[in-house]
């Protein structure tokens, strides 16, 4: 009987050794995180909220239920935003860019507590937008053609200069579309037709010129040799006879 409580009471005690054991893992696995490469963590506290220590990448350590982590990815993110505005002359541009784009890594405290961890995404078409109407509204529809890469410079200055008062960093824009209305690009396609039919034409006018000049020049020509004949016929009779043997000769030649 002895025997038997002991084996029980050994049972017991290493059912307490393994649940003791598991409950230590499990707290011990839920008391580590790990911060990625490119990424980095802010931790929320129930006490104390948003704290303002960042975590680099590496195995961190956590107080259980009281924290938890907050991860941003903190490389340049391509985005791309279209946003229809109007040029100088009051046409409709579509117009498409390309962002790439990160948070500033000292301020994500602050951007998690004002933005949230989908910063970009409440910032970015917002500002594109309003950078685009205010840039675009400067330039002509054919300026915006003609001067694609001075408007861009200019909307990616502005761009990161709006951004940075959300703590974002800019790293690049660029312009991936530009179109226009469809009434307007049938303008610009009819105009640039009058224009080629227009060159076509002044090209003819200017082969007809040339071609009644190269006339004058061959009459002139023409009539200063006759001139000339008559001047030696007139003082040589013998001219005249001297031009028949050369005719006749030439005649020879080519029949031969």
């Amino acid at each position: 009987m002895n025997s038997l409580r002991n084996i029980a009471n050994v049972g017991i005690i290493g059912g307490g050794f393994i649940g003791a054991a598991a409950a230590l893992t499990l707290g011990l696995s839920q008391s580590l995180y790990t911060v990625d490469g490119g990424h980095r963590a802010i931790m929320f506290s129930r006490i104390g909220g948003v704290q303002d220590e960042i975590f680099t990448e590496g195995l961190h350590f956590r107080i259980p239920w009281f924290q938890y982590p907050i991860i941003y990815d903190i490389r340049s993110r391509p985005r791309k935003i279209t946003s229809p505005t109007g040029s100088k002359d009051l046409q409709t541009v579509n117009l498409t860019l390309r962002v790439l784009s990160r948070p500033e890594v000292s301020q994500l405290p602050h951007i998690y507590r004002t933005l949230g961890t989908d910063y970009d995404e409440r910032v970015l078409p917002s500002i594109v937008n309003e950078v685009l109407k205010a840039v675009v509204a400067k330039f002509n529809a054919s300026q915006l053609i003609t001067q694609r890469q001075q408007v861009s410079l200019l909307i990616r200055k502005q761009l990161v200069e709006r951004a940075s008062d959300f703590h974002i960093i800019v790293d690049d824009v660029s312009i991936t579309d530009l179109t226009f209305s469809q009434v307007y690009s049938a303008a610009v396609e009819a105009k640039q037709i009058a224009l080629q039919e227009a060159q076509r034409a002044q090209f003819l006018v200017e082969r007809a010129k040339q071609e009644r000049q190269q006339k004058i020049v061959t009459a002139e020509g023409e009539a200063q040799a006759a001139k000339l004949i008559g001047d030696a016929l007139s003082q040589n009779p013998g001219y005249l006879k001297l031009r028949k043997i050369k005719a006749a000769t030439q005649i020879a030649r080519t029949s031969s």
